[in-house]
């Protein structure tokens, strides 16, 4: 059997793709807003999710220092500035797009997303990474049974569960905890974020009758107010376990989607 085909359909964007933001963004830093902006754009520097541009006269006077050298990034180069925090700079932490960068986003600045606190959609805050306005993300229950196997053994079996079906990204299955062999499960302190589904409150490894297999099971507890049937629930990395629905052994994930999705839910 062929597992490394997909059943999902695939990312549409275009590198260097820009689109105006028509959602106030705001960044803050040691309590303070460094930028508030309703002019904001979508850069696409990779497939899979934009990255915010911000006019620079919104950024606030004297919060990005010239460190006087440029970096080549996907679509053009943009000269690296320093963001000023209380604690010192943070080098690094943000680009400015000049001539050399699309012209779309010319005297735009956009941040490492981890270098600003505290990033705001209006009033919500964001994780991770720009949600994607090509990204949709749905959670549907199903009775379609789902079995989870790893090294021969029965990790899960449930009768029903809630499919998360997101753009560009394997389904997932979430279980109800009651049929999941605890056992089995190992809990670790590992936590993730999702920009659709909030942040994980529990990781778990998995171990078998030959190995412990670290971080291939989590849940949110309290995830966002749209993923809301998922709470409590446990999945399953598929990349990592063998996923039987209705009996049916599924294609494992390809190593190249494996990747995306750990750039896109562990930063």
């Amino acid at each position: 059997m062929n597992r490394t085909a997909t059943d999902y359909p695939g990312l549409i964007v275009p590198l260097g793709h820009v689109e105006p933001v028509p959602r106030r963004i705001r960044g803050f830093v040691d309590g303070r807003c460094v930028f508030d902006t309703v002019r904001a754009r979508y850069l696409w520097l990779w497939p899979g999710y934009p990255q915010y541009c911000i006019p620079r006269e919104e950024v606030a006077e004297g919060a990005l220092v010239d460190e006087g050298s440029s970096v080549k990034l996907t679509v053009g180069k943009a000269q690296r500035h320093a963001l000023r925090a209380a604690a010192g700079a943070r080098r690094g932490a943000a680009w400015v797009w000049g001539d050399a960068g699309p012209a779309a986003v010319h005297d735009h600045v956009t941040f490492r997303w981890e270098s600003v606190d505290a990033w705001f959609e209006e009033d919500e805050q964001v994780f991770v990474h720009p949600r994607s306005p090509y990204t949709r993300v749905d959670a549907l229950r199903s009775s379609r049974a789902v079995r989870i196997e790893l090294d021969g053994t029965v990790v899960a079996d449930a009768p029903v569960s809630v499919m998360v079906f997101e753009t560009g990204l394997p389904t997932r299955y979430y279980l109800d905890r009651v049929h999941v062999d605890w056992s089995r499960m190992v809990p670790t302190d590992t936590v993730t974020g999702c920009p659709y589904k909030g942040e994980t409150s529990a990781y778990w490894s998995v171990r078998t009758d030959t190995a412990v297999h670290t971080d291939v099971a989590w849940a949110y507890d309290f995830p966002t107010h749209q993923l809301a049937p998922i709470a409590g629930m446990v999945a399953f990395y598929d990349e990592a376990v063998d996923v039987y629905r209705d009996g049916r052994l599924m294609s494992r994930p390809t190593a190249v989607n494996r990747a995306l999705w750990e750039k896109q839910h562990r930063g």
